[in-house]
């Protein structure tokens, strides 16, 4: 379910130039609705929410208007998991962070995985969270030069079980209009690095 961030009225006079048609909202607290296709956009304060099966219909005709804010729904995703021995008690650390700051972060023990695992583990988390806060195009970033190349697809993926990870983080991406992952330095992964940490140091 999109949230695009956006001004409302400018989105009406899109919908409307294209063709759709936009009636009242049904409480006090919405501007208007309008359906085109499957999807039903409803406007509040700042913001479009667009439900139905295909809700990609409306977005791209408000992106393609320009009333939309390019950078309102783009995330940078932290991820990193910590296990001590290999295998060994383990734990995630994750942070959305986008232009306004923190959108979302945790950590949480795992039980017992090797590093490699606890690393998709954190990945996995970090997109889901990515996902449930809205967030349409993600840079995701991992200090794992390992996980972030097979994901990529540059390195194989022997180990059956992170092969099967693989696969969930690769499709949780492709839920994304767009994305890229990275590797990068501990040092830029902190944030991540500090709540996998805290949540294995936690009795």
């Amino acid at each position: 379910m999109p949230v695009i961030e956006c001004d409302v009225e400018a989105a009406r006079a899109a919908l409307e130039a294209a063709g759709v048609e936009v009636e009242p909202g049904n409480t006090e607290h919405e501007h208007w609705r309008a359906r085109r296709g499957d999807a039903t956009a409803v406007a509040y304060d700042g913001k479009v929410v667009v439900q139905g099966a295909d809700p990609g219909a409306v977005e791209r005709l408000l992106r393609g208007a320009g009333v939309v804010d390019p950078t309102a729904d783009r995330a940078h995703v932290y991820f990193d998991g910590a296990a001590r021995g290999n295998p060994g008690p383990a734990a995630v650390g994750w942070a959305v962070v986008s232009a306004d700051g923190v959108a979302g972060e945790g950590g949480e023990r795992i039980g017992r995985a090797t590093n490699n695992r606890a690393e998709y583990k954190a990945l996995v988390r970090a997109l889901e969270a990515a996902d449930e806060l809205g967030f349409r195009r993600v840079d995701v970033r991992g200090d794992s030069e390992l996980v972030v190349r097979q994901v990529r697809g540059e390195y194989e993926t022997r180990d059956p079980e992170l092969r099967e990870r693989r696969v969930t983080a690769r499709e949780l991406l492709e839920r994304f209009e767009d994305w890229s992952i990275e590797h990068v330095p501990r040092s830029v992964n902190e944030r991540a690095d500090r709540l996998a940490n805290e949540a294995l140091d936690e009795p």
